[in-house]
């Protein structure tokens, strides 16, 4: 008989302290996002007052680590971008449900949920790069002087670029087409000074520019530039304004020179009237 109400009470306190250690939610949908390396771990729901969220990362294999910022947090986000150091390894994190910042517990076991695996130098998405343009004087070549992305990554107190981490595997890959044109041309550089040549002469064109990087199995190409375009001095009216802008100008002209005429008109009608009548009221003098 006290044998039997030692196990009942064994696992009545067993089932308390599962109780109470998973009496917290899960936290849910726990996503990585990463863009230049800025990597963001998110998940929901907002905690309520009585717990909070801690956030665990790990290499496979290696040990737990904690990012101070993602300790006992009310947040529902934690930024890792400074933490991920080994950007060529794969992470796993943890988002552990725990007791509210200050409050103890006698739990060693928290419920947590855990992110999908993340390699930075696979997954991370390129940013748009930024570019200038030259035409050339014969009108035919257009240079493209491209500013390579900053990256969240630091090296001794330097901001690393795209280029200063992936290095030779950095292609750009450019879109152009003629102004008024829908169909494009797409040309790919290891370059950030490229040299667009054998255009039309007389014609604009307008360019768009990514970042690609082709060793990659996914997320090859980064986003997409703001578009630019060339500016042709020698482009014909019709090409520069639409029919019904001309045919405005004309119009406008037309009546501006009908109208100078007609008070020309006018003006000198009532000069000879004036004139004539001055002549009429002066009478003849005698020899």
């Amino acid at each position: 008989m006290k044998l039997q109400t030692s196990l009942v009470m064994v696992l009545l306190s067993t089932h308390c302290a599962s109780g109470a250690a998973y009496s917290y939610p899960r936290a849910q949908n726990v996503t990585w996002s990463s863009t230049n390396f800025k990597t963001i771990l998110s998940w929901g729901p907002r905690p309520s007052a009585n717990y909070s969220y801690t956030v665990e990362f790990f290499v496979a294999g290696g040990d737990r680590r904690r990012n101070h910022h993602c300790i006992r947090s009310n947040a529902t986000m934690c930024d890792l971008s400074i933490s991920l150091t080994e950007i060529k390894s794969c992470y796993s994190a943890d988002v552990l449900s725990e007791p509210p910042l200050g409050t103890t517990s006698d739990d060693i076991e928290f419920p947590h949920s855990t992110s999908p695996t993340f390699c930075p130098y696979r997954d991370t998405q390129i940013g748009s790069p930024t570019f200038n343009l030259t035409v050339h004087e014969d009108k035919r070549t257009v240079t493209l002087h491209v500013t390579d992305p900053l990256t969240a990554v630091f090296k001794d107190d330097h901001q690393l670029s795209i280029r200063d981490i992936f290095s030779d595997e950095l292609q750009y890959k450019v879109s152009y087409q003629k102004q008024q044109s829908t169909g494009s041309k797409i040309q790919t550089f290891s370059s950030r000074v490229i040299e667009i040549t054998n255009l039309d002469r007389g014609e604009s064109y307008c360019f768009k520019i990514q970042a690609h990087i082709p060793s990659r199995s996914e997320n090859q190409f980064g986003q997409l530039s703001e578009t630019k375009c060339s500016h042709n001095d020698e482009e014909p009216v019709l090409k520069v304004y639409s029919p019904a802008v001309i045919a405005g100008g004309i119009l406008f002209i037309l009546l501006v020179v009908g109208l100078i005429t007609a008070i020309t008109v006018i003006y000198c009608s009532q000069k000879r009237k004036a004139l004539k009548s001055g002549t009429e009221g002066c009478p003849l003098r005698d020899v």
